[in-house]
Formats: structure tokens, C-alpha cells, sequence
């Protein structure tokens, strides 16, 4: 019973500690923009809901923390709701001084800045996170050489045999098993051109990685492309110390391997591919949250800033009530030299907010299994 109320506390306080420190920073962004805007704001948040304790600083934002802690809003003057769609009502009765503040009064690019800031500082909290753990700890590289082939896998299909040295996929030169690792998994049946070291002799093959589910740690049941090889036992390990300039840009390759094996993925799901088991929601979040917050800090981190990256991208979809579709009407705005009318604005947040209601109960009965294994 111990072990389980210490598991559920570990679990809980990782969830609220990685979505906190991630929805801070995406709000934070709106909010600075906002800000060197000249617009007022009247609430940050921190959750939704009913209050827990909140403070007013010296411009007269609210500062909150809220119960329901899955996400966050900056609410400016004008808005009637902190989905941050505008309220006619107060844009009428405004004084001079009120205009200057409000935010559906501004032009469109500084609007568009100020929707755009939230997914921006996920992307900025990742790279910074990605490159303060390579200084931290160095990179660390595993030889790229091949241990076991797995019989009647895509590997030995080619012809790759035990001891072979992998040197370049598709002319990309491979430092590290990692490399490797990385270009298998975003090519799901592509053909791959591998060079490898055989005993000194340059040998090539051509590999078409197979989609195969297995039983991920964290996740669950996954569909990721394998060749069917293995690492060598006591292969080569070598670790490097980098500098600040140099880990901010493997932060930088980081956040954008993120992204691609996320438009990957959702290139797998769309041609049949992958499974949309895979999707999850909070409830996965908070679990892996806590798996992961048993490995130390160097790992939470590292999750922290996976979903950074992974937030900030999906705000960044055209679905009215995220930023993205906030983006896509200024966008037709700009076109149009005018907004959209309020009755169009408002069917198309009406749209959005079924489709994430849906996204979120789908994600929930995904994760149904999840809270099976917590409770039984």
C-alpha cells in the first residue's frame, strides 16, 4: 500500500511539475509579446476553474493558479473568453485609453505575433532545455556496428552480416548508432542505401525498413520501422564535452528531429501505416511522467522539453481555438483586408471546440489501459 501511494505521488507531482513548467512558458510567450504590444492583460493562468491562490501585479495582470491543471490562458481586456475570442460588446464601450489596450484592435501582424509567441517559447524552452543537458553531460556516441541480425528481418534479407561497421544511410555520413537509429525510424518502407565496413571492404545494400509493433517501455504497443540488427555488445562509447554555441544547435537539431518524427508519424497514421492507438492524452502524459521521473533529472528534462516541442507544434494546427487557427483566420484577414464577421469567427471556434472535445475523449479512451494498470 505504501509502495503504491509513494508510486501515485511520484506520478502526480511529475504530471503537475512537466505540463506546469511547459504551459508557463507557452503562456509566457503570449503574455511578453502582448506586452511589448502595448496590450493589457487581465489574467495569466496556470489550469482552469476555480482559483487556488493568485496575486495582482503592478499593470493589474492576475496572476492565477487554477484546479484543473491541463492547460493554461492569457486573458487580454477585450476578450470574452479565454479562448481569447473578442467581445463586441466591450470593443463598443471602450475609451480612447481602453483601445490602446486592446488586443482585437491591433494590426494584424502584431496579433499574429502576439498568437504566435505560445508555440515560439515551447520551441525556445526545448532547444534551451536540449542544449543546457549537453553541456551538462557531453554527447555521447555508441559505434555505429552492427552485433546480431535478426533471422528473416529486412537486414538479413540485404545481406548485412555480425561485426559490419554502418557508414553512411542515403550519403548521410552515421557517427553513432543513434544516427542510425534515427533515419530507420522516420523511413517506413523506403529503401535505404546503406555503406558498411565489412572487415575493410566497402560494401553496399539496400534496406526497407518494415513497420513492426512491439511493446514500448513508456507507451504501450507501438508500430516503429526496424531493419532487424543490433547494436554490438562493447561497442564503442565515447563521450564528448561541447560548448554553449555548439549545444545550442544539437538543441536545435533536437527540437527539429521532434518534429519530423511527429509529421512522420502523422504521415503513417494518414496512409494506414500507424496506428491511432498511439495517440495520447494527459492521462499518458502523467504516466510516463512518472516512469521517467525514476530515471533522474537529466531524463524528466529531457521529457519536459519532448513536450515542449510536441505542445507548441500541435497549437501550431489549423483548428480554430488553437493558435494555429487563430493564425489561419489572420491569415484571411490579411488576404481579405478585413476580418472574418463574427458570425464566421464564431461557427468556426464552435468547429474547433468539437473537434478537440473529440481529440480529447479519443485520447482518454486510448489511455484507458493506463489508469487499468493504476488501479488494479
Amino acid at each position: 500500500m505504501l509502495d503504491s501511494l509513494m508510486n501515485g505521488f511520484t506520478v502526480l507531482a511529475s504530471f503537475l511539475f512537466v505540463l506546469s513548467v511547459v504551459v508557463f512558458f507557452h503562456e509566457l510567450g503570449h503574455f511578453q509579446v502582448a506586452r511589448w504590444c502595448g496590450v493589457k492583460v487581465k489574467a495569466f493562468s496556470i489550469g482552469f476553474g476555480r482559483e487556488i491562490f493568485g496575486f495582482y501585479d503592478r499593470y493589474g495582470t492576475r496572476w492565477r493558479v487554477a484546479w484543473l491543471p491541463l492547460g493554461g490562458y492569457v486573458k487580454f481586456m477585450d476578450d470574452e473568453s479565454a479562448a481569447s475570442t473578442p467581445s463586441a460588446d466591450a470593443l463598443k464601450g471602450m475609451t480612447a485609453e481602453e483601445r490602446a489596450g486592446s488586443f482585437h484592435l491591433k494590426p494584424v501582424w502584431q496579433r499574429a505575433a502576439i498568437v504566435a509567441a505560445g508555440p515560439i517559447a515551447n520551441f525556445l524552452l526545448a532547444i534551451i532545455i536540449f542544449a543546457a543537458i549537453f553541456v551538462t553531460y557531453g554527447v555521447t556516441t555508441q559505434e555505429p556496428r552492427v552485433g546480431t541480425v535478426v533471422p528473416d528481418s529486412p537486414a538479413a534479407a540485404a545481406g548485412v552480416q555480425p561485426d559490419d561497421l554502418v557508414l553512411k544511410i542515403q550519403g548521410e555520413s552515421i557517427e553513432s548508432f543513434g544516427d542510425l537509429q534515427r533515419i530507420v525510424s522516420l523511413s517506413p518502407g523506403e529503401d535505404l542505401e546503406f555503406q558498411l565496413d565489412r572487415a575493410g571492404q566497402l560494401v553496399t545494400v539496400r534496406i526497407r525498413p518494415k513497420l513492426t509493433e512491439h511493446e514500448d517501455a513508456f507507451s504501450g504497443k507501438v508500430k516503429t520501422p526496424i531493419i532487424g540488427i543490433t547494436s554490438k555488445l562493447g561497442a564503442q562509447r565515447t563521450t564528448r564535452s561541447v560548448g554553449a554555441g555548439e549545444a545550442v544547435l544539437l538543441g536545435v537539431e533536437q527540437t527539429k528531429v521532434i518534429i519530423t518524427s511527429t509529421f512522420a508519424f502523422l504521415g503513417g497514421l494518414v496512409r494506414g501505416q500507424q496506428s491511432a492507438d498511439q495517440l495520447g492524452g494527459p492521462i499518458r502524459i502523467a504516466d510516463v511522467s512518472g516512469q521517467v521521473a525514476k530515471f533522474g533529472v537529466q531524463p524528466l528534462l529531457h521529457f519536459i522539453g519532448v513536450i515542449s516541442v510536441s505542445i507548441g507544434l500541435l497549437n501550431l494546427f489549423p483548428i480554430p481555438l488553437l493558435d494555429g487557427g487563430h493564425l489561419m483566420f489572420y491569415a484571411i484577414e490579411a488576404v481579405r483586408r478585413k476580418p472574418l464577421s463574427e458570425r464566421s469567427q464564431e461557427i468556426g471556434f464552435r468547429i474547433g471546440l468539437a473537434i478537440v472535445l473529440m481529440l480529447m475523449v479519443f485520447a482518454t479512451l486510448n489511455d484507458l489501459p493506463i489508469l487499468k494498470k493504476w488501479f488494479f
